[in-house]
């Protein structure tokens, strides 16, 4: 299973921290001077297009020079915008950056998942993409744990800090990166499913999940009144629910397959942007871990059901899906920005459109549980 842990180390680097760790430095860049509020979520909203460019690019840039020298590519990347971003440059500077952040993390996700599926025993298959995937909920942790400890040097030693600490995790895993054999002549030219209700069921999901993915440590301080260390708790709590749920995620797919799993995962989505919206500040102790599992996991589920409609040629519709999830949440991501600005920062409406997308998500996976 070496090859897992290696895909989770780039998944960690690439979506944990590249995408993620930006959450907690959000309000330090804004209180620094370096941007003001809105060129801090520009910086967001150029990760996110940055995001979907390298997953439409990943299965090119591995057909060209092979898997593993493009996840090498891609965490060379990942740890050059971390270090060039401990300049402080001005806002001309921030935004190609981590537009190409974006990029390295799209790329990592596009490749991982599949190149481990295809490399590993087919009764390993579904552990194995739930370790693959449990990378983001570790880089979620790693990031809560780390980046208030960095900041007390600084900015630019919060920024160098994550470059090394990617520098470190690509050293490690590199060895063991994954390494697929070419597909026969014949699977290659097999017919690629459409899997429309799943491509539909996951851009849902990454849609519904913009709201806490973006708000909820913003919704524990601001929202229900309570210190700045509680959202960071409900941060990582966010991120342990997310290794949790990819890891039982794949497990539990792997058993009873990815179609009849992902209504659970999306059940438990629902569950917890319902929590999220119940006034009592103790609901965000399942806002949180709950968001996690479910949110993060459903990549797991996901991944598992891919293989399942379209064996040998899932990294097609495993692209396909993350493009439409990427873009879903670069859509939702301005549309709730905007809806939280014109409602004078009301949480209630954010949440309130992401349970909604969440339950339609719901609704067509039970629809297609059984295939």
């Amino acid at each position: 299973m070496a090859p897992a842990w290696a895909g989770a180390g780039g998944i960690l680097s690439g979506i944990g921290l590249a995408r993620f760790a930006y959450v907690p430095l959000f309000p330090a860049m804004v209180a620094a001077g370096w941007v003001d509020g809105g060129g801090a979520g520009l910086l967001g909203a150029a990760n996110y297009a940055g995001y979907l460019a390298g997953v439409l690019g990943g299965r090119r840039l591995a057909a060209l020079i092979g898997v593993p020298r493009s996840l090498d590519a891609a965490m060379a990347l990942a740890a050059l915008a971390f270090l060039a971003c401990a300049v402080q440059g001005g806002l001309g500077w921030f935004v190609p950056w981590r537009g190409l952040a974006g990029v390295a993390g799209g790329v990592l996700m596009a490749l991982s998942g599949p190149a481990v599926q295809a490399s590993v025993p087919p009764d390993r298959r579904g552990a194995a993409g739930g370790i693959v995937m449990a990378g983001a909920g570790s880089g979620v942790v790693l990031a809560g744990l780390l980046v208030p400890l960095l900041l007390r040097g600084g900015l630019e030693l919060a920024w160098a800090g994550l470059g090394l600490v990617t520098l470190a995790v690509w050293a490690l895993a590199r060895r063991h990166w994954p390494d697929p054999p070419a597909l026969p002549a014949a699977e290659a030219a097999q017919a690629v499913p459409r899997a429309l209700w799943l491509l539909v069921a996951y851009a849902l999901s990454g849609a519904g999940m913009v709201a806490p993915m973006v708000y909820l440590a913003d919704l524990a301080v601001r929202g229900r009144g309570l210190p700045i260390e509680a959202g960071s708790a409900v941060w990582i709590g966010f991120g342990l629910g997310a290794i949790a749920g990819t890891l039982l995620g794949g497990r539990v797919a792997g058993r009873i397959g990815g179609r009849r799993a992902l209504p659970l995962w999306l059940g438990v989505q629902v569950a917890g942007l319902g929590a999220a919206l119940v006034p009592a500040w103790p609901a965000l102790l399942l806002a949180g871990p709950l968001g996690g599992f479910a949110g993060v996991g459903v990549t797991a589920v996901t991944l598992a059901a891919a293989r399942e409609l379209a064996g040998a040629q899932a990294g097609v519709v495993w692209v396909r899906a993350t493009a439409l999830y990427a873009a879903a949440q670069a859509g939702m991501g301005f549309g709730l920005a905007a809806l939280f600005a014109a409602t004078g920062d009301s949480h209630a409406a954010v949440f309130g459109v992401g349970l909604a997308l969440s339950a339609a998500g719901f609704g067509v996976a039970l629809a297609h549980r059984r295939g």
